[in-house]
């Protein structure tokens, strides 16, 4: 039996449970990936996030150099047709050889019939490949769908929401790698404490100043510095968060939907661990995981409560409340390539059922006087601005402060009270941010 090497056995493993599974690629990659180090790791990592962001791109071009209907393939065989694909296509320094080889062994290890089908359609691939892709453009949504490897809908819905233009350079930004920043914790450490540790160079990030750009790729959780509590891996965008909501020290704050913690632990970083600070997560598993994140951080004026954000309750009512409900998460494309295969129209109004009623819980527990934030990881103006004017509509005791003056840079290019942050002008998570303040009366 030929070889495959580790990197490449564990990728297709990882794009198989993603695919015919539904499994997070994150957790797929995590669990398979467990034993392999180095340069093993950083390839099966690169296989495997870049078959399932480029998907579309590569079934597009595999349909192109077969007469089979890709979706009567047995699904192993269309793993092996993607896998090699992505290495022939997007992947410099590979050996043709390697890439079609292996990619042959992996399915005839299966026991199953489709190894030539993958020598034939690799090796066409490698000679007519490159030319399909050139065909390509992105004129209009369904042809950027393919050629930047998005559902047609999705790119339809952004044509309609953002604008051709805006529309277009977020398509062309979203495969590129994410930027790498992370946040000081300032209950265990200081910034130039963590400049001077820091293995790779790093920049400050403009208007957080807890923040640091790091100039290139660091496995932040392997360091000592993660180890002690000092830093946590976090986009700029979600540091922004807790720098909106601006809690004081000896408040009393509610996180709702709290897990994984990132939020939470910068927001008891704000309040010099003075104050009480909930946070509510409705799965014990995450919740677990939090209240060590935690510990680890310092975050001593934390409690967490296992609970439906829905049913939980702050007593007394809460000075600050954060509301970061579950969404369809469009604005992480980057970090998380599977989310636009598992986003759609469907689920995304499912979604905001729950949006909107986790913000109506939040905004029962928020005091007179009173401050409610309320931000979604996306860009979708259904989980954003037209749930915040829905809400404020129904809740007159609340209005919403005018973000865009403080924050001008990432001002909302529809209503300026709001911010929307977006992947490719600002170089960070696409996220949406409102800012809601109740009455005193």
């Amino acid at each position: 039996m030929a070889s495959v090497s580790p990197a490449r056995a564990c990728a297709f493993r990882v794009v198989r449970r993603v695919f015919e599974q539904g499994a997070y690629a994150d957790r797929a990659l995590a669990a398979e990936a467990a034993s392999l180090q180095g340069r093993e790791r950083a390839l099966a990592t690169a296989l495997s996030y870049g078959v399932v962001q480029r998907r579309a791109t590569l079934d597009h071009v595999a349909q192109r150099l077969t007469n089979r209907p890709l979706a009567k393939l047995d699904p192993p065989v269309l793993a092996a047709l993607r896998l090699g694909l992505f290495q022939l296509l997007y992947l410099d320094g590979v050996a043709e050889y390697a890439a079609v080889n292996e990619s042959v062994e992996l399915v005839k290890r299966g026991r199953r019939g489709g190894a030539a089908l993958v020598n034939a359609v690799l090796r066409r691939g490698a000679t007519q490949g490159p030319a399909i892709l050139e065909e390509l453009d992105d004129r209009g949504p369904r042809e950027a769908a393919v050629l930047h490897s998005v559902p047609q809908w999705l790119a339809e819905r952004w044509w309609e929401e953002l604008g051709e233009e805006s529309a277009r350079a977020l398509l062309r930004h979203i495969n590129q790698p994410a930027e790498s920043a992370l946040r000081v914790n300032t209950l265990r450490a200081t910034v130039p404490e963590v400049l001077e540790r820091l293995p790779v160079a790093s920049t400050p990030a403009p208007e957080l100043p807890e923040g640091l750009i790091l100039a290139g790729p660091l496995d932040i959780q392997s360091t000592e510095l993660w180890r002690r509590g000092a830093v946590m891996g976090q986009s700029r965008a979600s540091m922004l968060i807790s720098r909106v909501l601006g809690p004081r020290p000896g408040e009393r704050v509610l996180d709702l939907c709290a897990a994984p913690g990132a939020k939470s632990t910068q927001l008891a970083a704000l309040m010099e661990n003075r104050g009480s600070l909930l946070a509510v997560e409705r799965h014990p598993g995450r919740a677990w995981a939090l209240e060590r994140t935690c510990e680890r951080m310092g975050a001593t004026c934390v409690r967490v409560q296992i609970a439906d954000a829905v049913e939980a309750r702050g007593d007394p009512a809460a000075d600050r409340v954060l509301v970061d409900p579950p969404c369809s998460g469009l604005g992480t494309l980057q970090s998380r390539p599977d989310v636009r295969w598992r986003a759609s129209p469907q689920k995304i109004s499912e979604l905001i059922d729950s949006q909107a009623r986790i913000l109506a819980a939040g905004a029962a527990a928020t005091a007179p006087g009173g401050v409610l934030v309320y931000s979604v990881c996306t860009i979708s103006r259904a989980e954003s601005e037209e749930l915040i004017e829905s809400f404020l509509r129904e809740h007159e005791e609340f209005s919403a402060d005018d973000l865009g003056a403080e924050y001008p840079a990432w001002r909302h290019r529809g209503d300026g009270r709001y911010l929307q942050l977006l992947p490719h002008r600002d170089r960070t998570d696409g996220f949406f941010v409102a800012r809601l303040r109740r009455a005193h009366r």
